[in-house]
């Protein structure tokens, strides 16, 4: 469980690497979007675990390969922002967050689901039962 430090750390890494990704590092994600959707931050405050989402992108493998290469670049990016306000820059750690196809591959396999209309005599009336 994470403290309310953390929280808050995490919130600001969050917060300033969606700014980073849009506004220096857009090169990366030519016509795409990147989310930052979580960060999760050690205890420590050194580790920050950063979870990503991309919106018309269809190599994300790739894109998290680029984002590697140009980690030490988005940390020193992050650095210039929080440099005062922090002790730590945190190392950080980019993980894919595929909650969003997950959802849908769930969506679509509900809207692929067929369940026949129920007849009278196959639902039982629990109130009658309980009754007798």
């Amino acid at each position: 469980m994470e403290t309310k430090r953390q929280q808050k750390f995490g919130r600001q890494i969050q917060k300033d690497l969606s700014d980073i990704f849009q506004k220096e590092f857009k090169m990366l994600f030519g016509n795409g979007m990147v989310t930052v959707t979580e960060v999760k931050i050690s205890p420590d405050l050194s580790v920050a675990r950063c979870y990503l989402s991309f919106l018309l992108i269809d190599d994300r493998e790739a894109v998290m390969d680029q984002i590697e290469l140009q980690n030490k670049a988005i940390r020193n990016a992050l650095a210039n922002r929080i440099r005062k306000q922090v002790r730590i820059i945190p190392n950080l750690v980019f993980f894919l967050d595929d909650t969003a196809a997950y959802a849908a591959k769930i969506e679509a396999l509900f809207e692929g689901l067929v369940i026949p209309p129920a007849e009278e005599g196959d639902v039982p009336n629990r109130v009658a039962d309980e009754i007798d």
